[in-house]
């Protein structure tokens, strides 16, 4: 992906800030946009509503569109989603991705199943099924978790993703938070950023793993696979701290298996995937880094099974487990493994 920088408050004035972005701009022509990430300086924009700062910055958008990639994730402050309405200091770095037209037909309901475990009426969590994508993107832009809000919650249009603050894999499965209001958005984006949210995974490995693992190892962009994550040298990638611990082993044969318990310092895109497989613990089934099937099992072996976190509103903890789907706890069984998560889950039922 290029990686191009603008910086607003160099600008001539009444000149647009994407008169600085470095290279041809191409991508940033026409009604279809490329893929390249325009990075943009919040100087001389202080008080200004993120949407129309971007709008002024790269005009060749209109207002809507931005808004329309705020929702999607496309446009971010400092990392961070947030509200068309949100203000700047002044001091934030804005990344752009800006996104073809067909991103338009993302905003439509859609009947998707949605299994609710927790609502209320600041919040929601959701137990996502595995093969179910979370947020429209190219080659997915309908039948996503996001469309099935929008059809099933309509008042959940008004927020960025509508509502989705953190997401899962296409095949992982597990708990998502979800916020109904624009407070609660702001205030879970806070939190998560701030990592006062515990959340913890169940994950099927392979080898022999140690009983205590903490990985704490940069994260970035593959440079030689754009589909892929990597372990990268610290300024080249985002901090990124896992703790794992041994539930039990097993054996499959000749082939040694560990079940874990992980839990999330930080979350980058396929955090736990991309830290075990450095360690020499692929996820099974997780064929992207290095993960093979196992007893028919082809997809990544990983569950978010446990969210814990004060409520935005009232500050009272929600602490919610979800069981893993019928075909990862199958596996789990089929490994006489079942023992072990039978005590985790009982572990959270019993606080």
């Amino acid at each position: 992906m290029q990686r191009r920088i603008a910086d607003y408050s160099e600008a001539p004035r009444g000149a647009p800030a994407s008169d600085l972005v470095e290279g041809s701009g191409d991508a940033q022509r026409g009604d279809d946009a490329g893929d390249a990430v325009c990075v943009l300086s919040a100087r001389d924009g202080t008080g200004t509503r993120v949407d129309r700062f971007v709008a002024t910055a790269l005009p060749q958008y209109s207002r809507t569109r931005i808004q329309r990639w705020l929702s999607l994730g496309a446009v971010t402050v400092d990392g961070a989603q947030v509200l068309p309405r949100h203000r700047l200091t002044g001091l934030e770095q804005i990344e752009v991705t800006p996104l073809p037209s067909e991103a338009e037909q993302a905003f439509e309901p859609d009947p998707v199943a949605l299994c609710v475990v927790h609502e209320d009426s600041d919040l929601m969590v959701l137990d996502k099924p595995p093969g179910l994508v979370v947020h429209p993107a190219p080659g997915n832009w309908r039948g996503t978790l996001m469309n099935g809000l929008l059809h099933a919650r309509p008042d959940s249009a008004r927020l960025p993703r509508a509502g989705i603050v953190h997401r899962l894999d296409k095949d992982t499965s597990g708990l998502m938070m979800v916020a109904r209001t624009e407070r609660a958005f702001e205030a879970l984006v806070r939190m998560l950023a701030a990592r006062d949210v515990e959340r913890h995974y169940l994950a099927l490995v392979d080898g022999a793993a140690a009983a205590h693992l903490r990985i704490d190892s940069a994260i970035g962009r593959d440079p030689r696979d754009r589909l892929r994550m990597a372990v990268v040298a610290p300024e080249r990638g985002k901090p990124a701290v896992t703790h794992c611990r041994l539930l039990a082993s097993a054996r499959d044969g000749l082939r040694a298996l560990s079940l874990l318990e992980c839990r999330l310092e930080t979350g980058r895109t396929h955090q736990i995937r991309v830290h075990l497989a450095s360690r020499g613990h692929p996820l099974v089934g997780d064929r992207l880094y290095g993960g093979r099937p196992c007893r028919g099992f082809e997809r990544q072996a990983l569950h978010a099974w446990r969210l814990r976190f004060a409520h935005p509103r009232t500050g009272s903890v929600l602490d919610i487990a979800a069981a893993p789907p019928a075909d990862f706890a199958q596996l789990i069984e089929s490994l006489e493994l079942g023992d072990a998560l039978r005590r985790v889950l009982a572990s959270a039922e019993a606080r």
